[in-house]
């Protein structure tokens, strides 16, 4: 029951890749209408973040998740983050880690979202595109940075709890 109301309440915007520096077919433009000018899904009540949008929340969060494998088994990891100005996905880790092991010219998932606790209402946005881990200079205490250069943005609005 619970599942059923969870799913109801989530928007949903079929995920689309977008052209190198264009809209992707479908997707919402700035203006509501989709690109090649068709009007978006009636399925859906409201659509979609766009990708500018889906970037800005993303920006104000500090906190997300890295989704990659290790030993064709999926693996969660929280992370710190920072967006570059191209609107990548950047991590810091330790240079010999796990996480920068297995991600390495991989492609990989990052989400992060912001949720009111009371009513359930707010937003997730989730990155996919391939991971490219910078090693550091030889300094000590140096860390590696991975760049998730984004392939895919979908942004969605969490809708308040219909119970």
């Amino acid at each position: 029951m619970n599942a059923d109301r969870e799913a109801a309440s989530v928007q949903v915007e079929p995920p689309v890749r977008r052209p190198p520096g264009g809209v992707a077919p479908g997707s919402v433009a700035p203006s509501g209408v989709a690109a090649g000018g068709v009007a978006p899904s009636a399925v859906a009540p409201e659509p979609g973040l766009d990708e500018a949008r889906a970037l800005e929340l993303l920006r104000r969060a500090g906190v997300g998740r890295v989704v990659y494998t290790v030993g064709a088994l999926p693996a969660v990891l929280p992370v710190r983050f920072r967006l570059d100005p191209l609107g990548g996905v950047l991590l810091s880790t330790e240079p010999g880690s796990e996480l920068a092991r297995a991600v390495d010219g991989a492609v990989i998932a990052f989400e992060a979202d912001e949720v009111d606790g009371a009513d359930g209402t707010g937003w997730c946005v989730t990155v996919l595109g391939r991971a490219e881990v910078r090693r550091p200079s030889p300094a000590p205490g140096a860390r590696a940075e991975i760049r998730i250069a984004p392939e895919l943005v979908v942004g969605r609005h969490l809708a308040p709890d219909a119970a």
